[in-house]
């Protein structure tokens, strides 16, 4: 039986805490997503990724791959003590549990072990899906495909795509991760499916920012609406929305519409940051209309003003 370096798998050191453990998972899984990753072998990565997280992750098969695998290298064959079986759950412990505890596919089940097999759950899968920020305020469906595979009639892994249709919960929020019950690899042995966990990312807009259930959005204003003050209206993830623009007002002031954030539980809000945009000076008329400006406000400097 050949040994593999799950701790190695997951750039994590020996000694890595059960949390350690699933951040790095988790970062490597986003990393070699089919739909981020433009490596060649971002499949097999996932592949080993998810078996080394099948088996650190569950405390009792890394207490058994620790004790089985101290002071192994990767590819070094090895086998199990004699006695190890009957000291860890009974003679039923054949050399086949020991080949899948280093090729995980899930969880031994105990009872099955007692009728001379053993079922074992299979592995959950981590993956990632990118939504917009309007499916964050409103819900959606989507349509991901996932590489799961199932096993034949005898037992063996077969590779294939499926898609899932998945809903995206109105509320929602960047990091959160939906659970998909019995989409996760195939057990064996007749043992169940393992989940699947689907993290929410926002797909990069330049109009917003997002800072947990709150939003940012930038709101462009000509100068006579900044000086003079205005009513405009303003178009928002959650429909169009009419707002008054104080007198005086300055690039990078903020106007706050309460609860108009992701409804979550509890809602955000929304922050209208204004962003004062010039005219351009693209013709006679306008570049006559700045020099009257610069005229009538000669004193006016902008750097004095900011300690520039």
């Amino acid at each position: 039986m050949e040994y593999k370096d799950y701790y190695r798998a997951l750039g994590v050191d020996k000694s890595a805490s059960a949390d350690d453990i699933k951040k790095a998972y988790r970062k490597l899984v986003r990393k070699y997503h089919p739909d981020v990753s433009k490596s060649k072998d971002a499949d097999a990565k996932t592949k080993e990724i998810n078996e080394a997280y099948g088996v650190l992750g569950d405390p009792e098969k890394r207490a058994a791959y620790d004790e089985l695998g101290s002071g192994r290298g990767p590819g070094q064959e090895f086998r199990p003590p004699p006695d190890w079986a009957s000291s860890h759950g009974g003679a039923d412990m054949d050399s086949d549990f020991f080949s899948d505890l280093f090729a995980h596919v899930g969880r031994r089940s105990r009872a099955g072990a007692r009728g001379g097999g053993y079922q074992m759950r299979g592995v959950d899968i981590h993956a990632s899906i990118g939504i917009d920020l309007a499916d964050a305020y409103h819900g959606a469906t989507r349509t991901v495909t996932m590489r799961a595979p199932p096993r034949d009639a005898a037992g063996r892994l077969v590779s294939t795509d499926k898609q899932l249709n998945v809903n995206i919960p109105k509320g929602v929020l960047p990091g959160q991760q939906l659970r998909l019950a019995g989409q996760g690899h195939a057990g064996i042995g007749g043992g169940p499916p393992g989940d699947l966990f689907l993290e929410i990312g926002l797909t990069p807009d330049a109009r917003y920012r997002v800072e947990g259930s709150s939003v940012y959005e930038s709101v462009p204003v000509a100068p006579w609406e900044a000086a003079l003050g205005a009513h405009i209206t303003v178009p928002t993830p959650s429909g169009e929305v009419e707002v008054k623009v104080p007198i005086n007002s300055q690039t990078g002031r903020k106007l706050r519409l309460k609860a108009r954030g992701i409804p979550a539980n509890p809602p955000g809000d929304l922050y209208l940051v204004l962003d004062v945009v010039l005219p351009p000076a693209d013709n006679d008329r306008a570049r006559q209309l700045y020099e009257t400006m610069a005229r009538e406000f000669g004193s006016f400097n902008p750097r004095a003003r900011t300690g520039g």
